[in-house]
């Protein structure tokens, strides 16, 4: 697996637009250029072992998982910043990484609407788009999990002696021990031996609005769209209403019926035969 990181101080201009590489990594030596995009307040290690396990199952491809801008090791988002801020930091950072041709594109939550949001900006440079639980229609506030962990993060410190506080803290403010854990994989030792958030966590809730209350169903509309989408049963975040409306696009849609919101997790075998077939 190599990882890749932007040098310091690393951009490329794009109109008036600035555009940072972003951390990644990647896996597999295939041709076939694959970039999978996680969630909110997550990164691209979240979707590692699904790459590892479609990289075994098909050696064609070749995988790029980068943190998504704001998100892991990247940098933060710039003023403004919104979903095709996002998208042309992906794209920029897989042409800098060496993938050509265009990009079949798998995201998750956030990391589906940045690709969706990809296909519209520069359709030459994207083959397919693959929704992990994530539909084209705004997310309303009382859907979005993230936006009430966001809350949550946003009471927590700065700073904490160690991970195991840090994460006591948000269990204490009603998190589940799942959401502490996978939270807290977001600190970063500081010089003094505590943890910091490696994220700028004000940054974030100012981008999550604007990027949860875009209308992307023009993506899955228009003609010579390839979209497809996979949704947890246990889910809410694709209705369906969202389900008929794609599938009369022309954009096929499975239910995984026992999986939650994170089909990668919850249903990881049945979703790579899916992926495959």
């Amino acid at each position: 697996m190599k990882r890749d990181g932007p040098r310091p101080g690393q951009a490329a201009r794009s109109g008036k637009a600035t555009i940072v590489l972003l951390e990644s990594f990647q896996l597999g030596e295939g041709e076939v250029p694959t970039v999978l995009l996680h969630g909110f307040l997550g990164s691209g290690r979240n979707l590692r072992s699904l790459a590892t396990a479609w990289s075994a199952a098909d050696p064609r491809r070749r995988f790029l998982l980068p943190d998504l801008t704001g998100h892991g090791a990247s940098p933060p988002p710039p003023p403004g910043a919104d979903l095709d801020t996002l998208a042309r930091d992906v794209l920029e950072t897989a042409r800098a990484r060496g993938f050509t041709g265009p990009l079949e594109l798998v995201g998750h939550s956030l990391g589906g609407r940045v690709s969706l949001a990809a296909s519209l900006a520069s359709p030459a440079d994207v083959a397919s788009v693959t929704l992990l639980d994530i539909a084209p229609s705004p997310v309303p506030v009382d859907l979005s999990e993230s936006g009430m962990v966001l809350h949550m993060l946003l009471q927590a410190p700065d700073t904490a002696p160690s991970r195991r506080e840090m994460r006591a803290g948000l269990v204490g403010q009603g998190l589940s021990e799942a959401l502490a854990d996978w939270l807290v994989m977001n600190l970063t030792p500081t010089a003094d031996g505590w943890v910091r958030w490696r994220f700028d966590r004000q940054a974030l809730a100012e981008l999550h609005g604007r990027v949860n209350g875009v209308d992307l169903w023009a993506a899955v509309e228009r003609p010579g769209a390839r979209v497809r989408c996979i949704r947890g049963g246990r889910s809410r975040y694709v209705t369906d209403a969202d389900v008929a409306r794609m599938q009369a696009a022309g954009c096929p849609v499975e239910t995984l019926p026992e999986a939650g919101h994170f089909v990668h997790v919850d249903a990881a075998q049945a979703l790579l035969q899916w992926l495959m077939a």
